[in-house]
């Protein structure tokens, strides 16, 4: 009886299962058709992605999975007519984009915050979720588009994403090397026990003629003048060098 019950039990998972896969491929196809229809009628696709996703915005996975099978080379468009149709989709545009690997992250992070930039934020975090090993680039890139945010991306971020806080601040320096001595001092007030290391991270990141900026900006944040010194030198730069700053 017990062996019947449990038989019965996965009889009826698989076949909701199997409903449930026959629904998502039917309404796949549902939307293949409305987008290919709108295509044969000269619309662009992206005007298409968008006029679909504010009829249906419940289906972002599937308009857009759908269009990026149908036209891959058009990913660009596709993304900017899901973003115009409704911002609010942009975490779920973002995930759907990096997880297809149609582009590099930073690429759809370029896109999207030039698309709508009072997302950056979101935009940032969401990629930095997917691709945590790319959130060095995905920062420079994040900050070049739209540099303006610097400040609250690069907070936001260590704060969502602390063991890639040392990425974050590396690609934040190397985007904008002129703001190292106000980023040295964010992320040493942020984390002030591993401040040895955001200078040794921060002088590895800028030019060598920057470095009188990262020990004053070290101290001005609190750090102990020989400690600022000793990890200075651990990046391997000259006494003379130090002296010369």
């Amino acid at each position: 009886m017990n062996k019947f019950i449990i038989l019965l039990l996965l009889c009826t998972i698989s076949i909701c299962s199997f409903a449930k896969d026959h629904a998502r491929v039917k309404h796949g196809k549902f939307i293949a058709k409305l987008l290919n229809y709108q295509i044969r009628h000269n619309i662009s696709i992206k005007n298409s992605v968008k006029s679909l996703l504010k009829r249906y915005p419940e289906q972002v996975d599937a308009v857009l999975n759908t269009a990026l099978a149908s036209y891959p080379k058009e990913y660009r468009q596709i993304m900017l007519g899901a973003l115009h149709a409704e911002p609010a989709l942009t975490c779920d545009v973002i995930a759907t984009f990096i997880n297809s690997g149609v582009a590099s992250s930073e690429e759809i992070v370029r896109i999207a915050i030039g698309a709508e930039p009072a997302y950056a934020k979101e935009i940032v975090d969401i990629a930095a979720l997917h691709r945590p090993d790319n959130l060095e680039k995905i920062i420079k890139i994040a900050i070049i588009t739209e540099p303006f945010v610097l400040d609250s991306i690069v907070n936001q971020t260590m704060l969502n994403h602390p063991a890639q806080k040392f990425d974050i601040l590396a690609g934040a320096i190397k985007a904008i090397p002129e703001q190292v001595a106000s980023l040295v001092q964010n992320t040493i007030k942020m984390f002030p026990d591993e401040a040895n290391r955001v200078i040794m991270v921060a002088i590895n990141s800028t030019h060598s003629n920057d470095v009188h900026k990262i020990v004053n900006a070290a101290i001005t944040a609190g750090v102990d003048k020989q400690s600022v010194i000793k990890a200075a030198l651990a990046t391997g730069i000259s006494p003379d060098q130090l002296k010369s700053n």
